[in-house]
């Protein structure tokens, strides 16, 4: 039995995003598809004394011109240093926030990445592997792609030997899951409810900000508040 999800890359992406990497056997980031602009690809939220606050990281996009996610390059190097220094001004009172910016301030400040796929993967390696996930991350480009929305990420998952993909509930809307049933492939639709509330600095409860929040403010109790796939 093998379970396979297939998701973009996201920038520091929120909690459940690694809840979904922790319940399947291998994750293919499918950074083939196009670049979407005002999307979780480049950005996300952060809680701050003023609100929730976005860091974007600056993109260069070639008009309307189809461009895929591996191929969009980070426009300048500046926009590290500020992203750190806004979460270093937000977080430095959080209970663990030296533990994690021992591992998480040399990745904005001394790594240089010229790609947004590449560095969304630099990140997402580092939160699993203090999250202690093990789950196989490899990239669509590892596969042969064919044509088709569906059949596509069922041919993925079938090259990828899976018995099982695990989906979130967004694609329910033009995923054919006769598709997954013709290739002896199971279709599971994951559940992102449950998650239990945790400390926060600065006012009441967001659910659905970065994952950092929860490093920063949980540290090695932050898989407690995870669900039960991490337990």
């Amino acid at each position: 039995m093998k379970k396979i999800a297939i998701i973009q890359s996201n920038y520091i992406p929120w909690r459940g995003y690694f809840d979904l990497i922790a319940a399947v056997d291998e994750v293919i980031i499918y950074d083939d598809m196009q670049y979407t602009k005002r999307d979780w690809r480049n950005r996300n939220q952060i809680k701050t004394r003023d609100g929730l606050r976005w860091l974007t990281v600056p993109v260069l996009v070639k008009g309307r011109y189809h461009q895929k996610i591996r191929d969009t390059r980070i426009d300048g190097t500046h926009w590290a240093a500020t992203h750190w220094r806004t979460i270093e001004m937000n977080y430095c009172a959080a209970p663990h926030f030296a533990e994690i910016a021992s591992w998480l301030a040399p990745i904005y400040l001394e790594e240089k990445h010229e790609y947004l796929s590449v560095l969304n993967r630099r990140l997402l390696e580092a939160v699993c592997n203090y999250l202690d996930i093990a789950t196989c991350l490899t990239n669509s480009w590892d596969y042969e792609l064919i044509d088709g929305k569906t059949e596509r990420l069922a041919e993925l998952c079938r090259q990828a030997g899976a018995t099982e993909y695990i989906s979130g509930p967004s694609a329910k809307s033009y995923v054919e899951e006769k598709i997954f049933t013709d290739s002896g492939i199971s279709l599971t639709w994951f559940d992102y409810q449950g998650f239990e509330d945790y400390p926060q600095l600065w006012g009441g409860f967001e659910p659905a900000v970065s994952i950092v929040d929860l490093l920063f403010n949980t540290g090695p109790l932050a898989t407690n508040y995870l669900r039960r796939s991490l337990r």
